[in-house]
């Protein structure tokens, strides 16, 4: 689990893992919504950096399979509580795509831990819902900030939002026969040893 702990990518992970206290203490502390806005958009731009150079490095590692989307998550989901303390992000969305990803995550974490599933890789649809509604809640915190093109994000964040919420819960109930397959999988690879 622990072998190639020590990655180029691992170490972008832990940097994008780092930067949270800093979005957090922009928001709340320096009440800054435009910075805090663009540093949540950069995290969101670079969630493909990491597993694009451990392809690339040949550092692919069984943590960095784990870690990747478990930081990944915890951004979102952080982010997500964060927008809604805020007040710029409207309710009934933010707890939408935050239900559906605390029901996903307790899924995989459940069927990987408890029922040994096999990993899976996520779907092109899964990434897609991930990349619009990671740039969806910057464009609701930029919308709520003093620039001069706040109505601009507005619009944005409702373009990328509402299709993004559309395809994470389609693919939440897609995984449903994936995840089932893998935990049969995990089963018999288990009773084969």
């Amino acid at each position: 689990m622990f072998d190639g702990l020590w990655t180029i990518p691992n170490l972008i992970t832990l940097t994008r893992l780092a930067c949270l206290p800093i979005f957090l203490w922009l928001l709340f502390s320096q009440e800054n919504r435009r910075d805090a806005a663009w540093l949540l958009g950069v995290l969101g731009a670079t969630d493909w950096v990491d597993g694009f150079l451990a392809r690339r490095l040949g550092q692919t590692s069984e943590f960095g399979k784990v870690f990747d989307p478990t930081v990944d998550r915890l951004l979102f989901i952080v982010g997500i509580v964060a927008l809604i303390i805020d007040g710029s992000v409207p309710l009934w969305f933010a707890l939408a795509v935050g239900i559906r990803e605390v029901m996903v995550g307790a899924m995989m974490l459940g069927a990987t831990v408890l029922l040994k599933m096999e990993r899976f890789d996520v779907t092109w649809w899964g990434k897609t819902a991930t990349f619009l509604l990671m740039f969806a809640f910057p464009g609701f915190l930029m919308a709520e900030s003093t620039i001069s093109i706040a109505g601009f994000f507005h619009v944005a964040a409702w373009v990328l939002g509402v299709p993004g919420l559309v395809l994470s819960w389609y693919t939440a109930v897609a995984y449903l026969p994936a995840v089932r397959a893998g935990v049969r999988a995990g089963r018999e690879s288990a009773r084969a040893r």
